[in-house]
């Protein structure tokens, strides 16, 4: 079973062409930035956003307690550690742009015919995220994600799950930015004080502002990098894949 399953992992697909690649490209555009399609896809963003944070956090030397996932697309991760330093501003800082950096490690991989190791890579981050969620919604979220991608990896054709992994990595680049509308919005509506760049100004001398324009430079970048690897143009250089 673990032999097989690594066999699965490990195996590579041919990546798409240009042209089919730029239109799932198109639908991960419409789904990604219409009110229908981000109920759907935010859930997804919100669990790379927390798991970034997670993942950050430990890198810092911090202790992980709990992660929580919620319906309106907000997310929780809690951890303990010195309440100021250089470990908690890359944590706290590290949830918006993430999903938007795991779309460019995503086309890297796929680039290198590695679409299934992508898929059993979210699988194994919504493995891990099951440790530590601690409320009923989250825990819905991670399960149906993890078991969904999983099911897919096990039993589609490598065509399908070629083409599963190419909207999946078009979707976290493309929502990344949505996020941040979302976010404006929230800030105007509710006021400052408990979002991720209102909690940097607090623990650094830069105020929300910087760190919001830093998020959208930021998922800007990663939308470029990302489309040449999906899309590489006639006669510009290829990045290494």
């Amino acid at each position: 079973m673990l032999t097989d399953l690594w066999g699965r992992a490990t195996a590579t697909q041919p990546p798409l062409t240009g042209e089919v690649s730029l239109l799932l490209g198109a639908l991960a555009l419409v789904i990604a930035w219409t009110p229908w399609g981000f109920r759907v896809v935010r859930h997804l963003v919100t669990l790379t956003h927390e798991a970034g944070h997670a993942l950050v956090a430990l890198l810092a030397g911090r202790r992980l307690t709990a992660i929580q996932l919620h319906s309106d697309s907000s997310g929780v991760t809690v951890s303990h550690g010195r309440p100021r330093g250089l470990g908690m501003v890359a944590t706290v800082f590290a949830g918006y742009p993430v999903p938007a950096l795991v779309g460019v490690a995503g086309a890297w991989l796929l680039g290198a015919g590695h679409a299934a190791g992508m898929l059993w890579a979210l699988v194994a981050t919504c493995a891990l995220m099951l440790l530590l969620i601690r409320n009923w919604y989250g825990l819905w979220v991670v399960l149906v994600t993890g078991v969904g991608v999983g099911l897919l990896s096990w039993f589609a054709s490598g065509p399908v799950l070629t083409g599963v992994a190419y909207l999946l990595v078009w979707l976290l680049l493309l929502a990344a930015p949505r996020s941040l509308v979302n976010l404006h919005r929230a800030r105007r509506r509710r006021g400052t004080g408990t979002s991720d760049p209102d909690q940097l100004g607090r623990l650094t001398w830069l105020p929300p502002w910087f760190w919001i324009g830093t998020y959208w430079l930021l998922c800007a970048a990663a939308i470029g990098v990302g489309a040449w690897l999906l899309v590489p143009l006639p006669g510009l250089p290829a990045l290494p894949g």
